[in-house]
Order: structure tokens, then C-alpha cells, then sequence
């Protein structure tokens, strides 16, 4: 385990504990992300931690919810730069697979009821934010199930389960590779949707 100590200003532990999490999570993965890691990376005792989460899943699930805050920012990016509907999907989900891509232990992370309280109020409301951009873009998707009464949830739950499964396989390496070993993106594969004209 890759063990670094930092210089934190302990104003605010709390957030510094749970940077300090994220941290090790890129370095050493799910497996190296223990109480005592994150105390000694920011030199504090191992029961400080404990003081503010209560438990190692207690800090786990305060990293899942900085973690859905990163990925809706990283879904927005490109957003505001286009008012066209087919535009901003594409950017959206672009966001989504490359969050994944870079975060790959802390995306599990933010997807696992073992590791994160799911119920937990700023979990939820974080969790609640990265989803209500699924559901911006999903407005007005003209689809095969457009017409249907419960068209919108439908149309979320497509959108999420392509971005999400493109995100999970992809980092899997299940897709098949060319000669070069590369695999096709995220933009090459995605259906192409219109969108209904409400003027």
C-alpha cells in the first residue's frame, strides 16, 4: 500500500478525510481504502475517522456522495455549450464514461450498497443530483416508447442503463478489440435519437 502523508489544514477534518479517501482510492484501490490509511495520509490518529463517520462505511458513503457531486459536474461539461437536444446527450454521456474511466474504484464505489448507506441523506441528495441530468436530457426523446404514459421514467431508465452498462463493460475490457486493441467509444455506439418538436 502506497502510504503518502500530506500537509492538511485541519479546519475542516472532515473534508480532508474524505479527499484524503479519494486519494487512495486512485493509488490503491478499493482494498487499500481502510481508517487507518486515510488517518495516517492526514497525520491524524486512527480514531479520528471513527469521531466523524462513525464507521468505515460511514466515511465510505460521504466519498460515494463527493463522488456522485464530481460525476454530475462531470456529465455538465460540454452542456452548456450547445442548445441542441442530440448535442447534449452526447456530451452527457461522454461525462459519464469518462468519470468512470478515471475514477474506476471510486465509480464502483458510488454503485455498491455493501460500501455505501444508500439512504444516507447527502449520499441521496448528491446521488439525486448526477440523476437529474440523466432526466434533463431525456426530456423530449423522440423513441419508440415516446407515446407511452410513463414514456419519461422509461426513457431515463434506457438512457442510465446504456450509459452505465457501456461504462461498467468498458472498463471490464469485455468489448471486442481491433488489430490495434482498441475498442469502439461511447459515441460511435449510441443510438441516434431525435427529439419531439415542442414549438
Amino acid at each position: 500500500m502506497n502510504i503518502r502523508r500530506k500537509k492538511y489544514h485541519h479546519g475542516d477534518l472532515r473534508n480532508a478525510l474524505i479527499q484524503a479517501g479519494i486519494e487512495i482510492l486512485e493509488e490503491d484501490g478499493l482494498q487499500g481504502l481502510t481508517m487507518r490509511a486515510i488517518a495516517a495520509r492526514v497525520g491524524v490518529s486512527h480514531t479520528a475517522p471513527k469521531n466523524h463517520f462513525g464507521s468505515l462505511k460511514g466515511l465510505m458513503t460521504a466519498i460515494g456522495a463527493e463522488g456522485f457531486r464530481r460525476h454530475a459536474i462531470a456529465m455538465r461539461q460540454g452542456l452548456s455549450d450547445t442548445s441542441h437536444g442530440k448535442d447534449r446527450l452526447d456530451a452527457a454521456m461522454r461525462g459519464y464514461l469518462n468519470f468512470a474511466e478515471a475514477h474506476p474504484a471510486l465509480f464502483q464505489l458510488m454503485f455498491s450498497p455493501y460500501y455505501c448507506d444508500f439512504g444516507e441523506e447527502e449520499f441521496s441528495k448528491q446521488a439525486r443530483e448526477s440523476y437529474a441530468i440523466l432526466s434533463e436530457i431525456s426530456r423530449d426523446l423522440d423513441w419508440d416508447k415516446a407515446n407511452l404514459p410513463d414514456s419519461q421514467q422509461r426513457t431515463e431508465m434506457m438512457l442510465w442503463s446504456f450509459a452505465h452498462g457501456f461504462a461498467t463493460l468498458k472498463m471490464s475490457r469485455q468489448f471486442p478489440t481491433d488489430e490495434t486493441g482498441k475498442t469502439l467509444d461511447i459515441d460511435q455506439v449510441i443510438p441516434s435519437f431525435d427529439y419531439l418538436d415542442k414549438g
